[in-house]
């Protein structure tokens, strides 16, 4: 008399993202990239603190608007000038939107049931960016849509060109890849935003203390390379240290952040 077998899965390890274990059965297809992507963006606004900080920041640029509208001078009232000013404080709250996409499953004790519904990491994690980045171009619609009322409000000169508007657009959203860079880092929700909010301060403080550090510090520097995106005057070398401070400040941390995910022992 035969009896079948079936052989035994590994065991012992842990898991990662695309070994043979967690592969998707054959004639079964995994689950499609754009459902694990709605789940993410669902995660990121069906908590109260992904909600309340999305609303804090639509609320947050609409009253910098309507105060300066109020009490700032007439002649800086333009369109431009009131978007760059509501970009201000999303420049500061939306990496804290990308520690809490990235944190989620580690902060929340979800990771088992996230990565066994997806087994492939990557995908986890790509789908977490773009969830990110879909959260702040909705936030940057809002704030665009308050500097329009507020402009048409204060009378103000209609002066927003592409560069300009393209430039804001991108520098939040380096923004928000730096936030979800260091929460991959990190893991823990509190220390990365204490890291995303006090390094690139001190780093900031440092070059302008210590001179040797100054030429480095135009380079690496992601505040101050940022500001002609904001300000839409972009030129050649400008280009090359929004490179060279991206590379350090998102795509380092991001790179080592993913490996992180990728390898990490869920529990």
């Amino acid at each position: 008399m035969s009896t079948d077998t079936v052989a035994p899965t590994a065991a012992g390890g842990p898991s990662t993202g695309d070994s043979p274990s967690t592969a998707a059965l054959p004639g079964r297809p995994g689950v499609p990239f754009g459902r694990t992507l709605h789940a993410e963006l669902r995660k990121m606004v069906d908590t109260r603190s992904g909600r309340w900080l999305v609303i804090v920041m639509s609320a947050l640029a609409a009253i910098v608007l309507g105060a300066f509208v109020i009490w700032g001078p007439d002649e800086d009232a333009t369109f431009r000038s009131l978007l760059e000013l509501a970009s201000l404080p999303l420049a500061l709250l939306l990496p804290v939107l990308g520690i809490m996409a990235a944190t989620a499953e580690w902060s929340q004790r979800t990771g088992l049931v996230t990565f066994t519904l997806e087994p492939h990491r990557g995908r986890v994690v790509l789908a977490k960016a773009l969830a990110a980045l879909l959260l702040a171009l909705v936030v940057l619609a809002s704030a665009l849509v308050a500097a329009a009322l507020a402009n048409l409000a204060g009378g103000g000169a209609w002066d927003l060109r592409a560069p300009a508007a393209g430039g804001v657009l991108l520098a939040l959203l380096v923004y928000v890849l730096q936030g979800v860079a260091f929460g991959l880092l990190f893991l823990n929700t509190p220390v990365a935003i204490v890291s995303v909010l006090v390094l690139p301060t001190a780093w900031t403080i440092a070059t302008q203390v210590i001179a040797s550090l100054a030429d480095i510090g135009a380079w690496l520097d992601l505040d101050s390379v940022t500001r002609p995106l904001f300000a839409g005057e972009m030129a050649d070398k400008d280009w090359a240290q929004l490179a060279t401070a991206g590379a350090v400040w998102v795509l380092l941390p991001l790179a080592i952040g993913t490996y992180r995910v990728l390898h990490r022992e869920v529990k």
